[in-house]
């Protein structure tokens, strides 16, 4: 249960905890194709919180470990893009979790462990919630969910119902505010996580599930102490397809390119940055130097990046209120413009899974963006502007996603007009879902000199006339010359404002700034977990009577919707 008057759950584990709102919030929320029904939620220990460095906003993320290599003995379980479609989704939701994790792994307090460090980030604790004996069941593979509160990085695991966090980091002179994993990652780096003093970790996520009450294991150190850049980071991000590289946005207006597999003590410098106003790129001098590159992208703060799923463009959106988006390995602008009040805070690109194959495909053809205007611009890389806003938020929109599983109801995804869904939340606490389908935007029309405000004549508005050219940043476009799309739903999810929203293959994902996570699951997958659940107690209750309880009894009792 939240409390409404602190931010916080109850530390209660049981199911029924689990689904109790606030009042006001209800368990579900209704689409054209079915209803979303809240599945569970994820939570921090509240007593273990430390707010010494200030509070920061909970970002999420979405990690899949995939199969060991060679070594691993046991195949994984179906992955968030299997092709065994709903009903198997299901069951591997109520059947298995990720690994063999035992029953006491629910609400257990485990002690914690430090390790000096000289830097100023000084000691980091690493604390194993939900394993007090400190060894681990895990088995190399599964899904998890990563969320920062305070000084602490939480790992959950995606596919139980356990509330409490099976691990936490802390970090005692910062805290972390950014993070990424990369499911592809070739060496067992596949982590990043970016503090507010500026410092980022690389670590294998593996590594630290295989290792649970003991110390940080195997992580590498970049911008130690604020080496190359004091300010806060802000956004962090793999490169697609990159072999290792990655880019950290900060909050004095640059992004730098590292490579994980050097040094992240190297030696780099970058020369004075003359004006401010100015995008620039500088090359590190020496090949042994990391960060290799430093952007220069705006006067203010890099609110977030995001790389286009083959890794040739990348988006930032800063505090000025601007898109930018470079190609990225030719450290070009190509396009962008303003919002149309204030700064803009998050921005994601579509993509589109392959239905038989479960793989993104390369979509890219638009970007959203969200912030301080309360609005989400959805923008066309093919025309280079923006082509419809979206008005539905009452505050500021802080989180925006295609659903790249979703399609429309009786289309085999073959047709040339294809229609998106995608996603928004923001800090009025609401979750929002739009259907983009282009052919059915109303272009505005010109006014004449005049003429109707109801543009009932004239002819199409001059935004609509031409595609922007390439490298050009556009002032903020009159209301009245973009298309205007209202929300499919709007669905008050959490008490507290909204930061994070992901979409998987059964669930919508939502993350609160304090540090409460829900799941909610898609219609017809909640349908069929209810039917397998109470097939489960059924066989429970039979095997009870007759005396025989089977190994995998903690299963049949602890994981029913």
């Amino acid at each position: 249960m939240i409390n409404t008057t602190n931010g916080m759950m109850s530390p209660s584990s049981s199911t029924s905890a689990n689904n109790t709102q606030s009042p006001g919030l209800k368990t579900y929320f209704k689409t054209p194709e079915g209803r979303y029904k809240l599945h569970y939620e994820k939570t921090h220990p509240a007593g273990l919180l430390h707010y010494g460095h200030g509070k920061t906003v909970t970002q999420v993320t979405l990690a899949h470990l995939k199969d060991k290599p060679a070594s691993a003995s046991p195949p994984a379980p179906p992955s968030t893009y299997s092709t065994g479609g709903v009903r198997s989704a299901a069951a591997r939701l109520l059947g298995s979790s990720n690994g063999s994790r035992a029953l006491s792994f629910v609400g257990a307090n485990g002690g914690s462990k430090s390790m000096s460090g000289n830097g100023r980030i000084g000691s980091i604790g690493v604390s194993s919630l939900s394993n007090p004996t400190g060894t681990s069941n895990f088995d190399g593979k599964g899904t998890y969910l990563i969320f920062n509160v305070g000084d602490a990085i939480f790992i959950c695991d995606l596919n139980t119902q356990d509330k409490d966090p099976i691990k936490a980091i802390h970090f005692s002179n910062s805290n972390p505010v950014c993070h990424a994993f990369d499911p592809d990652a070739k060496d067992g780096h596949d982590l990043l996580i970016g503090l507010n003093s500026g410092d980022v970790y690389s670590v294998s996520l593996r590594q630290q599930l295989l290792d649970l009450g003991k110390k940080l294991v195997g992580a590498q150190h970049y911008n130690k102490d604020g080496c190359v850049n004091s300010s806060r980071c802000t956004s962090i991000a793999w490169v697609p397809d990159g072999d290792g590289a990655f880019v950290v946005a900060h909050a004095d207006g640059n992004f730098y390119v590292y490579e994980k597999n050097k040094d992240g003590a190297g030696d780099s410098s970058f020369p004075v940055i003359k004006d401010q106003t100015q995008f620039s790129v500088s090359h590190a001098r020496y090949s042994k130097s990391n960060p290799i590159a430093r952007w220069h992208i705006c006067p203010g703060s890099i609110n977030s990046i995001a790389f286009s799923t083959d890794g040739a463009y990348i988006a930032t959106v800063g505090r000025d209120g601007y898109l930018r988006v470079f190609d990225f390995s030719r450290e070009q602008l190509v396009c962008g413009g303003k919002s149309y009040y204030g700064a803009l805070l998050c921005c994601a690109w579509s993509g589109i899974i392959d239905n038989e194959m479960m793989l993104n495909s390369m979509d890219g053809k638009y970007l959203l963006t969200g912030g301080e205007d309360d609005l989400v611009q959805v923008w066309s890389m093919e025309d280079r502007k923006v082509v419809a806003w979206g008005e539905g938020h009452n505050s500021w929109v802080s989180g925006v996603a295609f659903d790249p599983f979703w399609s429309p109801p009786n289309s085999d995804g073959t047709g040339e007009n294809v229609v998106y869904r995608f996603g928004s939340v923001g800090q009025d606490t609401q979750l929002l879902l739009w259907d983009l389908e282009m052919d059915e935007i109303v272009v505005p029309l010109r006014r004449c000199p005049g003429g109707s405000p109801t543009f009932s004549t004239g002819s199409q508005s001059s935004h609509w006339d031409n595609a922007c050219p390439v490298g050009t940043l556009q002032p903020a476009p009159s209301i009245r010359d973009v298309p205007k799309i209202s929300p499919l739903v709007a669905h008050r999810v959490h008490t507290d404002p909204l930061s994070g929203l992901i979409f998987t293959q059964e669930s919508v994902v939502t993350a609160c700034r304090e540090g409460h996570v829900k799941i909610w699951m898609r219609p017809g997958v909640a349908e069929i977990q209810s039917s397998n659940s109470e097939a489960l107690l059924s066989t429970s209750s039979k095997d009870k009577q007759s005396g025989k309880v089977g190994g995998n009894s903690y299963k049949q009792n602890n994981h029913q919707v």
